[in-house]
């Protein structure tokens, strides 16, 4: 009767395997954030706006179904790197002694990719089957629906700026003039919770949400990650 081997495989010397590989990729994950918002956003195509005619819901969620379960897909994918990127972020602050903001970054970041997945699932359904189904009430009613919760990400997106730009800023990361910066992309992003209006600029489906309030996490998290990867860890996150 043989003795069961006690030896132990050798580790990989693939670059893939290193820990630095795995330090680089999730600290840039910001980036690859943006990559796909846009990339998925340009698939998704143009949402109807609130009170959108049966005509226009139809010919969007019916005729352009593939193109939007292909994005949700791809979204929810971009939603894992959004979760990266925040973790990256609450490493490198709880290395430089700053855990509650490295804390508020995972909360924002976990209440921001809940609501976008709650979203996608909504947009998912109305292309999969609802909007097919001849209900154009309930149609219209989901479809106005996504429209509030675009409004509501505008409160965890605004605190996971706001995470990035304290801790950052506490930890002397960054300069005053980007804790400035951070500083009014918090408050813009908190007044993107206000876009109640009946119509125009100011309205859930208009240009402040659709645009602005994207915009001020995708130019931040490109600045953060910028600033991770040149970062030097303290310990090994990963």
């Amino acid at each position: 009767m043989t003795s069961a081997s006690t030896a132990t495989a050798a580790p990989s010397s693939s670059v893939y395997t290193t820990r630095a590989f795995w330090e680089r990729l999730w600290r840039t994950a910001g980036i690859q954030y943006v990559g796909f918002f846009i990339v998925t956003s340009i698939i998704y195509g143009y949402q109807p706006q609130v009170g959108a005619s049966a005509d226009a819901l139809t010919a969007f969620y019916g005729g352009d179904r593939t193109r939007i379960l292909i994005a949700a897909g791809l979204s929810g994918l971009n939603v894992l790197n959004l979760m990266w990127f925040a973790a990256a972020l609450r490493t490198t602050l709880a290395d430089a002694g700053q855990d509650g903001w490295g804390a508020a970054a995972t909360t924002a970041s976990a209440l921001f990719g809940g609501l976008t997945l709650l979203a996608l699932a909504i947009s998912a359904a109305l292309a999969y089957s609802i909007a097919g189904s001849g209900n154009t009430t309930l149609t219209s009613a989901l479809n106005d629906f996504t429209w509030a919760l675009a409004v509501l990400t505008s409160f965890p997106r605004a605190m996971l700026i706001m995470s990035g730009a304290f801790g950052l800023w506490r930890s002397k990361l960054i300069s005053n003039g980007t804790f400035g910066a951070g500083v009014a992309f918090v408050v813009l992003g908190v007044l993107g919770g206000t876009t109640w209006l009946s119509g125009g600029f100011w309205a859930p489906d208009g240009a402040f949400t659709r645009f602005v309030s994207p915009t001020l996490l995708l130019v931040w998290a490109v600045a953060v990650s910028l600033v991770l990867t040149k970062s030097p860890a303290t310990r090994a996150g990963w």
